[in-house]
């Protein structure tokens, strides 16, 4: 190829990465770990970065895509001024609570998550598909006044074709019922199907819908909460989605271990809001919330002590990645030990750096996470990580029994967090995630009991196996490792 031919092919790539580059490093203003990797694929791969770049790159932050009308936006900040002012008085109210101590987490959700405290809350916890499913199915069944179903992955199989047969059931009894899913995680639910359920009264709404079937121009910024609510007073949040590999049925992943809570009281209506501002950016309904809707959405609950909860979300339409901030203050007050599950663990300099710290404190840190991966780069890169913490002294434990799929984190038998959120850079600031953040020193024992049981399905991987690992494995870790904020 002479020169003059390969000038005419390369220059106008050059001169796309040259225009790139300065994008990504003066204009968009990105963090620095994705920066550095957004550069070296760019250039590693010119053509193919440049693709990735326009798809999986697109800054989010300075869209309004979840909005209040203006009644909405004056209640909710009253109630918000509200709870600023008395949340000295409402913390008292239960002396068994541990929050008095997280006073400062709860404000700090307060004021960057907009999240209420509720403390008349009862949780359940599931760990296992089948009670999940059982328990969920059957307080649709009982449902009077509406059904509001948010999930990431619905899959087209017999779990997610029952789901939707009750909806449309329900929906022909004339409850209220509305089914929104992620464009790209529904994306294989039959057309006939979708309009069985419309055609019965049903409303469906898909999250950043594509273009066309398998081309999604925002295919990189996914609605990945799991949320359920029903009749304003019944929340289900977690990591279950719903497909038959979730009931364990799937060959290649084995037994399905997920966590996933059911509540019950006010903090389902930080859960219905949650969902109604989801449903509103996402389907052509502008859902007034007038006042006979307002008392049916978010109907009186008696208060009384109980569990209490802030629901937090996050997602790159926001500058404060706010589940992670939460994940941060809980590591920094712990005493005595901090337990997570996650089946991705990618985490930023930030949550690392508290780790550390954590570790040369004195805490001890225990992370748990699946021994086989079903994304084989943030596997790796997982592993890259862990180790690295070994180092300093966490306990890393890798579940066998299956695929651990849990997002938990639990500090101190006194404040944990269960949702959709892993504890990775992708769930931190590319996906939208809802948690639960509970003070309650019941919870808390109970979810330390679980991961206890769970680590006699486990392998310790422990300082002597890390560093006997392969040369291979070392190498696929350094390369997951360095394009890990791209995953």
């Amino acid at each position: 190829m002479s020169f003059g031919l390969s000038a005419i092919i390369y220059l106008p790539i050059f001169v796309i990465n040259i225009s790139l580059t300065f994008t990504i490093i003066f204009l968009e203003r990105k963090n620095p770990q994705s920066t550095y990797a957004w550069l070296l694929f760019l250039w590693m791969f010119p053509i193919i970065g440049f693709l990735f770049y326009l798809f999986f790159s697109q800054n989010l932050t300075k869209r309004k895509i979840f909005r209040y009308n203006t009644p909405e936006n004056i209640r909710y900040h009253h109630l918000l001024r509200q709870q600023h002012d008395l949340l000295s008085e409402i913390i008292s109210i239960n002396p068994e609570s541990p929050i008095e101590k997280y006073q400062h987490s709860i404000e700090f959700h307060l004021r960057v998550s907009q999240s209420l405290y509720t403390n008349n809350n009862d949780v359940e916890i599931f760990t296992d598909g089948h009670k999940k499913f059982e328990a969920l199915f059957h307080a649709m069944e009982l449902a009077t006044c509406s059904i509001h179903v948010e999930y990431y992955i619905i899959k087209n199989d017999s779990l997610a074709l029952r789901m939707i047969e009750i909806l449309t059931r329900k929906a022909l009894e004339g409850v209220e019922v509305r089914l929104l899913f992620d464009a790209m995680g529904g994306r294989y639910l039959p057309h006939s199907i979708i309009e069985a359920f419309k055609s019965a009264g049903g409303q469906i709404g898909a999250f950043f819908p594509s273009l066309f079937k398998m081309l999604n121009l925002q295919i990189n910024y996914r609605d990945h909460r799991k949320i359920v609510v029903i009749d304003g007073n019944t929340g289900f949040v977690g990591g279950f989605n719903v497909g038959n590999e979730y009931l364990g049925l799937n060959s290649k992943m084995g037994y399905w271990r997920d966590t996933h809570l059911k509540i019950t009281g006010s903090a389902a209506y930080e859960l219905q809001l949650r969902f109604l501002l989801d449903w509103r950016a996402s389907s052509c309904e502008e859902l007034l919330i007038d006042d006979e809707k307002l008392s049916a959405y978010f109907p009186l609950i008696p208060q009384k002590s109980g569990v209490g909860i802030q629901i937090v979300s996050s997602g790159p339409d926001k500058v404060n990645q706010q589940i992670k901030q939460g994940f941060l203050r809980m590591i920094t007050n712990a005493e005595s030990y901090i337990l997570i599950q996650s089946p991705y663990f990618v985490p930023d300099e930030s949550i690392l750096e508290a780790l550390k710290i954590a570790l040369l404190s004195g805490i001890d840190v225990r992370i748990m996470i699946p021994n086989k991966p079903d994304h084989i780069f943030i596997y790796w890169a997982t592993l890259a990580y862990v180790g690295e913490l070994i180092e300093y002294g966490a306990k890393i434990f890798i579940y066998e029994n299956g695929f651990l799929h849990a997002k938990t984190i639990v500090v101190d038998d006194a404040v944990c967090s269960v949702g959709s959120c892993n504890f990775d850079i992708r769930s931190f600031r590319l996906n939208f995630e809802t948690n639960a953040f509970i003070y309650d020193r019941k919870v808390a024992t109970q979810l330390k009991n679980i991961f206890v049981n769970d680590i006699k399905q486990c392998t310790y991987y422990d300082k002597e196996r890390y560093h006997n690992r392969s040369k291979t494995i070392k190498i696929k870790e350094s390369i997951s490792r360095l394009f890990s904020p791209l995953l």
